[in-house]
C-alpha cells in the first residue's frame, strides 16, 4: 500500500502541475484575443466618428450653397 502511494503522489503532483500550466496559457491566451478585440472595435469606432463628423459638415457645406442659392434666386426674381 506505501508503495502505492509514493507511485501515484508524484503522478497526481505531475498532472496538477500540467493542468495549472495549461489553465496559465489559457488565461494568456484569452487576454490576448480580448484585448486584441477591443483595441480593433475602438480604432472601428474611432474611424467611424471621424467618418461621421466629415459627412456632417459636408452636408452643412451643401445645405449653406444652396440655401445661398436660393437667397440669390429670391433676389433676381423681382
Amino acid at each position: 500500500m506505501n508503495r502505492i502511494s509514493n507511485v501515484v503522489l508524484p503522478i497526481v503532483l505531475f498532472v496538477t502541475v500540467s493542468f495549472l500550466c495549461a489553465c496559465v496559457e489559457l488565461k494568456q491566451a484569452g487576454r490576448t484575443v480580448g484585448h486584441t478585440s477591443r483595441d480593433v472595435a475602438r480604432e472601428i469606432g474611432h474611424g467611424s466618428r471621424d467618418v461621421v463628423k466629415e459627412i456632417g459638415r459636408g452636408a452643412k457645406r451643401v445645405v449653406a450653397s444652396v440655401a445661398e442659392a436660393e437667397d440669390e434666386s429670391e433676389d433676381e426674381e423681382p
